[in-house]
């Protein structure tokens, strides 16, 4: 029998895959994206203590999930981390494509001044 492995399980053995290579420290956390059919989310993650440093999302934000949504809350979080201090991240695409929103993100924290 021929059990068929959905999307998500496909998306989390990547992401388990990334994960091993790629970790956050307090100087240099990890910018984890999670990509919700209506919302993209965006964390700041220091792995050796387990601690949420910034996080944003565009639950909140009027444009949603969109690329432009997506554009807003990069520019939220490198706001917000740049308040606590943090210039340096790694970024953590969470087993997704790097490519639509998950790539307006990325550029959009970069442009507002992250270094990836």
């Amino acid at each position: 029998m021929i059990r068929k492995i959905s999307k998500n399980q496909n998306r989390l053995r990547i992401h388990r895959r990334i994960r091993r290579r790629v970790g956050g420290t307090a100087k240099r956390p990890r910018l984890c994206v999670f990509r919700s059919l209506n919302h993209i989310y965006a964390q700041l993650i220091d792995d050796a203590k387990g601690l949420t440093l910034v996080a944003a999302s565009s639950a909140g934000a009027s444009s949603g999930g969109s690329v432009a949504g997506a554009k807003a809350v990069g520019r939220l979080v490198a706001e917000r981390a740049k308040e606590k201090g943090i210039g340096k991240v790694v970024f953590d695409r969470g087993g997704y494509l790097y490519h639509g929103r998950v790539k307006a993100l990325a550029e959009a924290a970069r442009e507002a001044g992250l270094e990836f």
